[in-house]
């Protein structure tokens, strides 16, 4: 069984990681399909949405430990560099995606799962979900990314404790720090990520794609920037064919193409 998979269906990318019988830990192969897939859907402008998630129950519970230990004694600090700067493709790639990005977290997220996650633009978790900054456990610093992306998420402090202690984090804390956006049951994950994922591929390719950027690099520009940047793009926005049909379905009192789905009955 391949170890990575990825469907596209309704303008939606899955990827999918598929190790459970390793808790979907991050190997060569998962690696290169998904450096593989991220490529296919920076080219591929018919995909609006993304979701990422695990098989078996489990999201990933980060690097390969049996992979780690049989290099610890072998490995040069270089060769651990060259080989880490390899994985930044990845890290570069979900970073600069321009398409929303929906993460579906069962079980553990630990160490590199949770790094990824916190790339996503939403994430959708279960009550069983577990996020932990791992790797301080094992004598490492975080990686892939994460060193980066934590502190923008729940601020400097909180990345502090979860990194400096790496402690284990359950759904609703996370909920609480800002990680995860919803809570859903179990048995109806697969269902909502869907629901979501849809609802963010019928919003303007255009308009989703310049806010995330847009967002994506507001903490390191000042206001003056980003209000040319807004100026600029807008006109962009504007012109485009989807926002003139929504602006003549408002004018029509027809239903717009984008409606957000309701979560009452899902969220927890």
């Amino acid at each position: 069984m391949p170890a990575f998979l990825m469907n596209i269906e309704g303008g939606v990318a899955t990827m999918r990681l598929n190790r459970p019988e390793a808790k979907n830990a991050l190997n060569t192969e998962i690696y290169h399909g998904l450096e593989k897939a991220l490529l296919q859907i920076r080219e591929d402008r018919d995909v609006r949405a993304v979701v990422l998630t695990g098989a078996g129950g489990v999201f990933c519970a980060g690097g390969d430990v049996k992979v780690i230990n049989a290099n610890v004694d072998s490995d040069t600090p270089e060769a651990r560099r060259d080989r880490l700067r390899g994985v930044h493709r990845i890290v570069k790639l979900l970073a600069d995606l321009d398409r929303p990005l929906v993460a579906a977290v069962d079980g553990p997220a630990y160490g590199a799962g949770f790094s990824f996650a916190l790339f996503a633009d939403m994430v959708l978790a279960t009550p069983r979900a577990r996020f932990c900054m791992v790797f301080a456990r094992i004598g490492f610093i975080p990686d892939y990314g994460a060193l980066y992306t934590l502190p923008r998420v729940v601020g400097l402090n909180r990345a502090k404790d979860l990194m400096l202690s790496g402690r284990e984090l359950g759904a609703q804390e996370a909920r609480e720090m800002g990680i995860v956006n919803e809570i859903v049951d179990v048995d109806r994950l697969e269902d909502r990520t869907r629901q979501v994922a849809q609802a963010l591929a019928s919003a303007s390719p255009v308009a989703s794609s310049m806010t995330k950027i847009a967002l994506n690099r507001s903490l390191s520009m000042d206001l003056d920037t980003m209000l040319e940047y807004e100026a600029a793009h807008q006109g962009i926005a504007a012109a485009s064919g989807y926002a003139k049909d929504a602006v003549q379905r408002f004018a029509d009192k027809k239903p717009p193409a984008f409606q957000w789905p309701k979560a009452s009955i899902y969220q927890i």
